[in-house]
């Protein structure tokens, strides 16, 4: 069985050229929320020339509208949407320091290139478990964009965090390799 490579939030470069394509991971620290809505604000204030609400220097964003929290929880169910959703802004918020993004499916090949560009990384977490990745999720707290509900910007705590390498900073891609493998065609 590979190992599992633990991470610790913020990353650097050195730690994501790392990474590759397949490898387990489990994330401590700090990790931001953001989907849609919220990209497209954080997109316009860069093409404004205005600083985003949150640094996210050094940070991953993942991809996720989690549920409302039971009480005592600090989240509720918190899987990961669809990332191809994201492909218009991935590369304007890695190019401002973002390491990286989780969340579910293939990215496409702008986001590739963003990546090895700006030495980023994206992760997927696995769908279907998101009361068991909000098991992870230590503390939430929204940051910006609060009137989007479910899609604001959450800081979120959290240890030991599931996710696999999808697509690295060196070309390395599950999807492409999944089906150069196994000879799927469409």
């Amino acid at each position: 069985m590979a190992e599992v490579i633990k991470l610790t939030t913020p990353l650097n470069d050195d730690q994501v050229k790392q990474l590759h394509a397949g490898d387990s991971v489990l994330i401590t620290g700090i990790i931001y929320t953001a989907r849609d809505a919220a990209h497209k604000k954080m997109v316009d204030l860069l093409a404004e020339g205005k600083p985003l609400p949150v640094d996210v220097k050094g940070h991953l964003i993942y991809y996720v509208g989690p549920s409302p929290a039971r009480p005592g929880k600090p989240i509720g169910s918190a899987g990961p949407t669809t990332s191809g959703r994201m492909n218009a802004y991935a590369p304007k918020i890695l190019a401002v320091g973002s390491k990286g993004m989780i969340g579910k499916g293939e990215m496409n090949a702008g986001v590739s290139e963003a990546l090895k560009k700006n030495t980023a990384v994206y992760m997927v977490a696995v769908g279907g478990a998101a009361a068991l990745i909000a098991k992870s999720i230590k503390k939430s707290e929204v940051v910006a964009y609060e009137e989007l509900g479910a899609e604001a910007i959450a800081k979120l705590t959290v240890e030991d965090f599931p996710a696999i390498v999808a697509q690295d900073c060196h070309g390395g891609n599950i999807y492409q390799e999944g089906i150069a493998t196994y000879g799927i065609k469409d």
